[in-house]
């Protein structure tokens, strides 16, 4: 989930119309992948309606191979199916469609008819498997591995793959970014997002609004740091700085925050708690100082 004071997000009714455009045949799904999932991923960083409740916005959800790899079939063990490619499964759930012939029919029953599931935020990793016109869409997120780096040398991490990112073009959704200067470590920022981390894991929930209801900006401002652009992303059960900065740059609202060249600045962190949804909780604050 992204945040920066413009909002560059169109009505969620885009998501359709850009599948529509894309059309072509399901046996097309590998030169589409990226771009189906990206849509996706611009499904669940919107709040919507579904099933008469309103859901928050969720994180952005990253390729997965191993998960088109699952032999998964009717009857068929999926745990031993997961574990067989390597992945191990924290959650994981799968859709099965049959009689979808183009993409955007596959999105369109994926978020009408399992819009609950499409939009939940304790998942990380999506694997699409096709044949004909039967469809399945795996939908996990993985154990957290033991040993995790301290917060600031994760956070320094997601900087490093982020500055590797901005060294070269990229292409957030559809649109080609150009490469953009090289950020540096904020300790004011990188406090900031220490702190909405601890909360969201702590109380377990997962929004860019506080529960005091404030923002990136306002929380910013209250750690001392003095902006004149100040931007947020945050994301919810990746198990390394390498997995939360390719889980941002495969959602196109992210990677625009990761490519914006008038930022200068970062800061980075991340916070656990077992007993909540996701399990480890990610915010990367960005930041141009006055």
């Amino acid at each position: 989930m992204s945040d920066l004071l413009s909002n560059r997000l169109g009505p969620v009714s885009s998501l359709l119309l850009a599948l529509l455009a894309l059309g072509g045949p399901a046996s097309a799904l590998a030169d589409d992948r990226a771009a189906l999932i990206g849509l996706i991923n611009d499904y669940r960083q919107m709040p919507q309606q579904c099933q008469g409740k309103a859901f928050d916005a969720a994180g952005p959800l990253q390729a997965e191979a191993r998960l088109d790899r699952a032999q998964v079939g009717n009857g068929s063990d999926l745990l031993a199916a997961l574990q067989a490619t390597g992945y191990q499964p924290a959650t994981v759930r799968v859709i099965s469609l049959s009689g979808s012939v183009t993409l955007a029919s596959v999105a369109k029953a994926v978020t009408e008819r399992y819009c609950a599931t499409a939009l939940d935020a304790q998942y990380t990793d999506i694997g699409l498997q096709q044949a004909g016109n039967s469809w399945r869409i795996i939908l996990a997120r993985p154990l957290l591995q033991a040993g995790l780096p301290a917060w600031e040398d994760a956070g320094r991490a997601v900087l490093q793959a982020v500055n590797a990112a901005r060294a070269k073009p990229q292409r957030c959704g559809t649109q080609p970014v150009d490469a953009a200067p090289a950020l540096r470590w904020s300790d004011s920022l990188a406090q900031t997002a220490l702190a909405h981390s601890r909360d969201m894991a702590t109380h377990n929930y997962f929004s860019h609004t506080a529960r005091d209801g404030s923002l990136a900006g306002q929380r910013a401002t209250r750690a001392g740091y003095a902006w004149q652009l100040v931007g947020e992303n945050i994301a919810a059960g990746q198990g390394s700085a390498k997995q939360v900065v390719d889980g941002w740059l495969s959602s196109p609202a992210h990677c625009f925050n990761v490519m914006n060249a008038e930022f200068s600045e970062m800061g980075a962190a991340y916070a656990v708690d077992p007993q909540s949804d996701a399990g480890i909780y990610w915010t990367q604050m960005f930041g141009t100082p006055q």
